[in-house]
């Protein structure tokens, strides 16, 4: 079973717990309603059967006091038990604060002593409906303790009633006394059964309720466990994430200061070449060649400290991309000697930061091979856009390379990961030279068709 099939499991076994608990409880309270009827109904009509025998003074004389009239006894209990159920369920369900809903059990301990007395304290099964309803909201620390002192404390009241009414209820037996002894008989046995069966549905609430408390218990000792579980992974987590991180900054600042460093001191080492040929022959051309050598390397310092700080080239920050890459290009031209050619066939469109940082760098990256590695003279620069997809095509006419057994350097690997996380691809042939090709997604859905 998944974890999923499992979680959903115990969810329904925990609804199906508290749904059984409901019920129970509906149990108890329409059980104790009907024997509460019974018990005053039996009285009531006892009476009225006593005084249409005009036998009703000889009832009294064995009574102490006055009881209720027997419709007026018979409503004053069932009206009672109506109003403890509704406490007792105001208690229960309703949205109070705490100091009103201990304030609700009060009046319901009350009328569960004002009933008592409607019907002389002939059923005290209702105490355990208090009870009940104590023990389904209350779940405090001390739970057991407080439960118990509750129940002893009802019992206590009940106990204490019967003693201050001795002299003023009318015994259950007085009333059983009119009938026939088998039939006082079957009374007392039936009485006795039903307050029995009461505590029975009692026990078996119980029985519920501790079930449900200790799946509960359960349940939170799993959840305990799943959270450190899961707090356990998220700090692996987050370890690895950190060590990802810096894995990927170290390769980001490795990229970025190789980029725009090994772009500068390439441009730097080809124009001192020429300047040390033109020192002699022609000293004005190479104080203007020393010139642009000392712009170049001015530029690949202030490069290298945006790098540092991740920060776009300068040209980019200030330029279009078309332009910034038109103006590397003339830079690098004029630094190094080599003639380049820029054709744009059709301009890509709405190229997003990340974009245009990839092509800016492939362009110089690939311009400072062709010069470093090939020795080029010659090196054309295409970019078109077709499909959804941006071209950027480097041909050079150097020296070119054995494909199967080329290297990767680090100028290679790293534009073919610059170009990945864009989904773009990176392609290179040796053929008179040497072509670098770059392909670009506009879009991610672009992307699914390279």
């Amino acid at each position: 079973m998944s974890d999923t099939s499992l979680r959903r499991a115990k969810r329904l076994a925990r609804a199906l717990d508290a749904s059984e608990l409901h019920q129970m409880h509906d149990v108890l309270i329409i059980y104790n309603g009907m024997v509460v009827t019974l018990t005053a109904a039996f009285m009531s009509l006892t009476q009225d059967k006593i005084i249409r025998s005009f036998h009703a003074r000889a009832f009294l004389e064995q009574l102490s006091s006055v009881p209720l009239p027997p419709v007026s006894g018979f409503f004053t209990s069932v009206g009672a038990f109506l109003l403890l159920a509704l406490l007792g369920w105001l208690y229960r369900e309703g949205k109070m604060m705490p100091t009103m809903r201990y304030a609700c059990l009060t009046a319901e301990i009350f009328v569960c002593i004002v009933l008592l007395r409607s019907f002389d304290l002939a059923y005290d099964g209702v105490v355990l409906l208090v009870v009940a309803d104590l023990l389904h909201r209350y779940s405090g620390r001390h739970q057991l303790v407080v439960l118990t002192c509750a129940m002893l404390g009802l019992y206590a009241i009940v106990d204490y009633n019967a003693m201050f009414f001795e002299h003023q209820v009318t015994p259950f037996d007085v009333y059983t006394s009119y009938y026939a002894p088998s039939a006082r008989s079957w009374i007392h046995l039936m009485h006795t059964g039903l307050a029995s069966f009461n505590l029975i549905l009692f026990v078996f609430y119980l029985t519920l309720l501790i079930r449900q408390n200790h799946q509960e218990k359960q349940r939170i000792a799993s959840l305990n466990a799943q959270l450190e579980e899961a707090n356990t992974r998220l700090r692996a987590y987050a370890i690895e994430a950190e060590s990802m991180a810096e894995t990927r900054e170290r390769n980001r600042l490795a990229r970025e200061i190789h980029d725009t460093l090994g772009h500068a001191l390439t441009g730097i080492a080809a124009g001192l070449d020429a300047t040390a040929l033109l020192v002699d022959l022609a000293p004005d051309k190479a104080k203007e060649q020393l010139v642009k050598i000392k712009e170049t390397a001015l530029r690949g310092l202030k490069d290298v400290r945006r790098s540092v700080k991740k920060l776009r080239p300068d040209d980019l920050e200030h330029l279009p991309l078309r332009q910034a890459i038109a103006n590397m290009v003339e830079e690098f031209a004029s630094s190094t000697g080599m003639k380049i050619d820029f054709e744009v066939l059709e301009w890509p469109e709405r190229l997003r930061p990340d974009q245009e940082e990839v092509l800016y760098r492939v362009v110089q990256e690939g311009m400072t091979n062709a010069r470093r590695h090939g020795h080029a003279k010659h090196l054309e620069i295409t970019i078109g856009a077709k499909r959804g997809a941006i071209y950027l095509l480097l041909a050079d006419d150097g020296e070119g390379a054995d494909i199967a057994e080329l290297e990767k350097g680090f100028g290679l690997r790293h534009m073919q990961e610059r170009l990945a996380l864009l989904h773009g691809k990176l392609r290179y042939w040796s053929d008179s030279g040497f072509t670098l090709e770059a392909i670009l997604p506009e879009n991610e859905e672009a992307s699914n068709f390279l």
